[in-house]
């Protein structure tokens, strides 16, 4: 094994920079693989493209003849590019994208051939759905499940397959995958929103989540890599020295990219272009070998597909440059993790962005409403956030380094601060000439320049106003985003609904002017928002007894933040938001469940296998050069060879010290594995995994990257933390 490392080492040290060739402009190029507006103007008859438009911007159903159409001009266009196969490409609930390929190929009479694909196949497919999570909704037995074509998200190639963006559900109805809740939470904050915006603009018909994720991420050179089976089978290191040089000197941040890496950039780069992924940001990030790459926003459901899309085409770029990336949040101890900011925000078909103020006291009244609602939301549904990015690798993350922590919380900054405090002495009930005038005049009216000043971000905020959206920067790298953009916009359009009726209420029964109703209703939700907002740091001990005297909660672990999913509370919301049925709830919470017990057996199994079949036998094999050479220098030196031997004597003690300790914690963590194991209940099993077989992990771990110091670097098989994090 330290024969593969050396040989791993060696060979990434010899590898020269893939060469790629840019020989057009990224604008020539974007979108040239997607079957886009663009295209289907080309390529579609009036009523055909008309009838995809009206899917796509009024949600109306595309009926059979329209369909034929379109999938016939679609086989057209992309036989026209080579491709051979087509495959409904959905997101089912295992968290990475799946698809199952067919070829347009069919037999016809005679010995002959034709390429066939009709409006029914692109419609909808029935895979083997027996082999996804379900959390119970089906037996495994009964395999059938749909995937019917979402038109708002458009068909693309990649490699020699056109792909069908789709939704995935079961043949009862209830979804199976990110995509169908997400599409329906689009649909309420929607139909929420733009009632709320007609208190100031009448012609607003439409209002479009948007979101603009930034993919953080590691590469490590694919030959180390291979050399450790922890970053083979879980992604992370799950033991390693931190190395003597780390990030502690931020001489990588915002650093020159390597040539290995920046090469890797550009071809991803253009493989995005073609598929009509806008990214527009590359850079190093704070740790070794660790970037990020961020798109320009688009619409949320499309958003949502381009980034699952990206991190398939990131992995296969990457084994074409010899990398292999991670996208695990905290695959090396001790340094900065990795996140996926969602850059969140509200936009109307008349082109105002909802969370940006205007040039005018009513339009900034506007974003008033939408930004307190906002806070409001996250207020009310703090629990049901915190559980939307609970996963077994985030909790690596959250609270650790600059990453936020397990507590949610608003970051708004000083000035809105101030604004809100002004807002929230506004006279109950009907306001004054004086205090309307100054309200608009020198409290909403001023907003654009407080905002010319609100640049400063709170890095350890988990949810943070930053001048035109709220950036969620609690959700993991390597999440899924339309889990938390499901929960985002659910709670948002509830929270829109619910002040339109107290708002209507008050215009009704009080008798009160438009502005005055919209004033107190913000006026209360400022009061009763206050304690989400912190503006402070978010780690220690401090800020948990302050929240917890706030009424905060601190979820710290996965089993513990997922039971809000199933809270009274959580299912009415997503029932009356029309998001989520109670057992589509309960099914997500048994699959997150599961799957957090089975990341923590994976783990703990690799673990114990890397311990002592690699860790322990090189230990004992140094440890023998140590007595062997003891005992040349008792031969040697006789009554004297205590002084000369012993710290070669010690050393031996030290070393068996720390096998003992490694033995020992292995077998308890086997034995806390079997318990756990053993129970029923998905509840009881995660929290005696997550509370007694994951503990273990950092005890195996101490006396392995003890022994890591003490032995013979020449013989330790597993490449270090300096090799993975250096090697460029």
């Amino acid at each position: 094994m330290s024969k593969l490392r050396f040989h791993a080492i060696k060979e990434s040290l010899a590898i020269k920079p893939v060469q790629v060739e840019e020989n057009v402009r990224r604008s020539e190029i974007f979108g040239k693989n997607v079957f886009n507006e663009n295209t289907m103007r080309q390529y579609l008859t009036k009523d055909a493209f008309n009838g995809v438009m009206s899917a796509v911007s009024h949600g109306k159903k595309i009926d059979r003849s329209i369909a034929d159409q379109v999938s016939s001009s679609m086989k057209d266009w992309a036989l026209s590019k080579g491709v051979t196969h087509y495959t409904h490409w959905f997101q089912p609930l295992t968290g990475t994208t799946a698809e199952k390929h067919d070829a347009f190929f069919e037999t016809i009479e005679g010995g002959m051939a034709i390429e066939r694909f009709g409006g029914d196949q692109l419609v909808q497919q029935e895979p083997d759905a027996s082999s996804f999570p379900s959390g119970g909704i089906r037996n495994t037995f009964e395999a059938r499940g749909y995937t019917a074509w979402d038109p708002t998200s458009p068909a693309f190639i990649y490699g020699t397959t056109l792909c069908i963006p789709t939704i995935f559900i079961a043949y009862t109805g209830e979804a199976l995958d990110y995509k169908t809740p997400l599409l329906r939470a689009l649909h309420a904050v929607d139909n929420a929103a733009t009632a709320v915006c007609r208190y100031f603009d009448k012609n607003v018909k439409k209002v479009t989540s948007s979101l603009g994720w930034e993919q953080e991420y590691f590469l490590v050179d694919k030959m180390l890599a291979a050399s450790r089976p922890d970053i083979i089978l879980t992604g992370r290191t799950l033991l390693g020295h931190s190395s003597a040089k780390g990030q502690q000197l931020d001489d990588h941040y915002f650093g020159a990219i390597p040539t290995r890496a920046f090469n890797f950039m550009r071809e991803l780069e253009t493989e995005c272009m073609l598929l009509g992924i806008p990214v527009k940001t590359r850079h190093n990030e704070v740790a070794p070998n660790q970037f990020e790459l961020a798109p320009i926003f688009e619409e949320a459901n499309l958003a949502v597909d381009h980034n699952s899309l990206l991190m398939d085409i990131m992995g296969r770029v990457a084994s074409r440059h010899n990398f292999k990336v991670l996208f695990h949040e905290k695959p090396f101890a001790g340094m900065n993790g990795s996140g996926k900011h969602n850059n969140w925000s509200l936009s109307t078909d008349t082109g105002v962005n909802l969370l940006a103020p205007g040039k005018t006291p009513m339009s900034n009244l506007q974003f008033l409403t939408f930004f307190i609602n906002t806070i409001k939301a996250v207020r009310e549904n703090e629990e049901l956030l915190r559980a939307a990015i609970a996963s077994a690798s985030n909790d690596h993350r959250l609270g650790a380094n600059e990453a936020p922590p397990a507590i949610i919380s608003v970051f708004i900054g000083e000035q809105l601060t101030k604004v809100l405090e002004e807002l929230e002495g506004v006279t109950k009930g009907k306001l004054s000439p004086q205090e309307k005038t100054e309200l608009k005049l020198n409290v909403v009216g001023k907003i654009p320049d407080v905002l010319l000043d609100n640049t400063d971000r709170n890095r350890t905020s988990p949810f943070a106003f930053t001048g035109n959206k709220f950036e969620f920067r609690a959700v993991g790298s390597i999440a899924n985003c339309g889990n938390p953009m499901t929960v985002l916009n659910t709670i948002v359009a509830k929270q829109l609904k619910d002040f339109k009726v107290e708002v209507d209420a008050l215009i009704d029964k009080k008798d009160l002017k438009k502005d005055e109703a919209v004033f107190n209703v913000l006026r209360e939700y400022i009061k009763s928002s206050r304690d989400i907002l912190f503006e402070g740091n978010g780690y220690g001990e401090a800020w948990e007894l302050e929240a917890k005297k706030r009424g905060l909660s601190n979820n710290k672990t996965t089993p513990e933040a997922l039971k809000a999913k199933i809270s009274e509370k959580s299912i009415a919301l997503f029932e009356d938001m029309q998001v989520m049925s109670k057992i589509e709830s309960e099914a997500r919470y048994e699959i997150e469940m599961e799957a957090y017990c089975m990341h923590i057996q994976i783990e703990g199994r690799v673990l114990g296998d890397i311990a002592r079949n690699h860790i322990v036998p090189t230990a004992v094999k140094y440890q023998n050069i140590l007595i062997e050479n003891v005992k040349g220098l008792k031969e040697i030196f006789e009554e004297k060879f205590r002084s000369v031997s012993k710290e070669q004597i010690n050393l031996i003690e030290e070393i068996s010290s720390h096998i003992e300790g490694i033995n020992s914690n292995v077998t308890k963590m086997i034995n806390a594995r079997r318990k756990a194991n053993a129970i029923d209940d998905i509840e009881k099993k995660a929290m005696s995994y997550c509370n007694k077989v994951k503990p273990l992990f950092d005890d195996i771990r101490y006396h392995c990257d003890k022994l890591e110091l003490l032995v013979d670097d020449d013989i330790l098989p597993l490449t270090k933390y300096r090799e993975l994090l250096f090697t460029r």
